[in-house]
């Protein structure tokens, strides 16, 4: 057994030490027996995919309207699924069945189209990948703060200013993050993944339902709702109309990203039935799930709020009773994205992880484990170099959601440039690769025109979410609580 093949595996870092052991353990690629199902799969899809961005699609379909709205959102969760199906037969190559594995995506890229290529797909997953982990802890903590908030609204009335800084809900959040990263790997998170799952269906549920009842008590009737959105010389100016609308295209559109993890995801499957039969079922019932909740959460709260919606009508206090229940989904919503952190910054580990064994290879700091025993848990293996360069990761990640509040805004423009290379081109340009598709022919024609729109509609909701940073940094200041 080559034990090169050990360190190529960047998503997992425990590696056998008995050799001997039974084959029936192994892998065809020597690793340990992966057991992941399309349900665990599923789970974690899920967990990439809804984040508390769906609270927010009641104000995109604001932006747009009922007809431009809910039209956006389904195309893009066929866009979505479609490219992850062509990226889920990559995961071996050349064969999708038969061929050796990819572990990572840029893995995938490396082994199919090689060069600068591989280059420029690491570069944008890896970036996009911190910007998420940052946005996710900005995003936490202001959910964390919004329970303080409903509470002193509930006992001071909606009228008082009730200003409370993120960031102790920030440190919080990182600690709980520097323990959870010490998971080795995504064959270790399937339990968080499926918690976290079940966080997003409960606060995606209470919104929906706050939103069901504001319309069928008659909140809804005073609601102003068009079929082209928010009206201009009404709501808003003819500038920022369109600046919205390119701000909300692009919102749905990273909404329903996670191509970025789907390889580590569909490494965690077991090899029978094939993994990429496997991979496309989980796609298909995520992204399902997904877009029901996407186009639940965000017609029915554009029929309760109209176009006066706010960004999050759970942090943004669209409700204020009952408080108990708000409080209840925005401890969900922080829940939901300890386990979404991880899924996103395990690739970021793995990549680190790999490169550092491969620097260094004969350093015990960074290659020895040590097993710990651990009350209520058994024997856990400790690596120095993984506590603390992950440990040192989550300190950095809070230190520049602190420093820059408004980092959401920063995210749209990182998500609007990763987009279209790790969602739609690799994805097609893979595809046409391993089939030796013919040029010119019918279906690499609309392959290429898909990739083309897409490519506009990323420039598109970049220049939107530039727009959105300048008036945030005209509005920023430092040292007031951000709420």
């Amino acid at each position: 057994m080559n034990t090169d093949q050990f360190q190529k595996n960047t998503m997992y870092i425990e590696t056998p030490e008995a050799f001997g052991e039974a084959t029936k353990n192994f892998d065809d690629d020597g690793r340990t027996k992966r057991t992941g199902t399309w349900v665990t799969a599923s789970a974690h899809i899920i967990t990439a995919v809804i984040g508390s961005g769906v609270l927010s699609l009641a104000w995109a379909i604001a932006q747009m309207g009922w007809v431009a709205g809910p039209a956006v959102l389904f195309a893009f969760s066929f866009i979505t699924y479609f490219t992850s199906t062509l990226l889920a037969d990559c995961y071996r190559s050349p064969d999708p069945v038969h061929g050796k594995r990819n572990y990572t995506y840029s893995d995938v890229v490396k082994a199919t189209l090689g060069g600068k290529k591989f280059q420029l797909c690491g570069l944008a997953q890896y970036i996009n990948l911190v910007g998420v982990t940052i946005g996710y802890t900005i995003t936490a903590s202001i959910s964390m703060v919004a329970v303080k908030r409903s509470n002193c609204f509930h006992k001071h009335g909606h009228e008082a200013k009730c200003h409370i800084s993120n960031n102790p809900s920030m440190i919080i959040f990182a600690c709980i993050q520097i323990v959870l990263s010490q998971i080795p790997n995504f064959h270790k998170l399937s339990w968080l993944s499926i918690v976290a799952a079940v966080m997003s269906f409960a606060y995606s549920s209470i919104g929906l339902a706050l939103s069901i009842a504001k319309v069928a008590g008659g909140g809804g009737q005073t609601a102003r709702t068009t079929l082209t959105g928010v009206q201009v010389g009404v709501d808003v100016t003819g500038t920022e109309k369109v600046w919205r609308m390119f701000q909300a295209i692009g919102d749905i559109a990273f909404a329903y990203a996670y191509s970025n993890v789907l390889i580590e995801i569909q490494d965690t499957l077991k090899s029978s039935p094939p993994e990429n039969k496997v991979m496309k079922r989980a796609s298909l019932i995520g992204i399902m799930t997904t877009t029901i909740f996407y186009v639940l959460c965000g017609c029915i709260g554009y029929a309760a709020f109209g176009n006066d919606a706010p960004g999050n009508f759970l942090t943004g206090f669209g409700f204020y009773e009952p408080f108990w229940l708000i409080d209840f989904a925005n401890v969900c919503i922080a829940i939901h994205l300890i386990g979404a952190y991880q899924v996103f910054c395990q690739p970021i580990f793995g990549f680190v992880e790999k490169w550092s064994k491969e620097k260094w290879s004969n350093s015990q700091f960074v290659n020895a484990e040590h097993s710990v025993n651990l009350p209520l848990c058994g024997t856990y293996s400790v690596n120095l170099f993984r506590v603390v360069w992950r440990t040192l990761y989550v300190i950095f990640t809070a230190l520049i959601a602190m420093m820059f509040p408004f980092f959401n805004d920063f995210l749209g423009l990182i998500g609007s440039l990763s987009f279209w290379p790790l969602t739609v081109y690799f994805p097609i340009e893979m595809y046409i690769k391993q089939s030796n598709m013919q040029r010119f022919s019918f279906t690499w024609t609309w392959l290429k025109i898909l990739s083309w729109v897409c490519l506009i509609v990323s420039i598109i909701s970049a220049a939107g979410s530039i727009q959105g940073l300048a008036q945030d940094l005209k509005k920023y200041q430092p040292f007031k609580p951000q709420q």
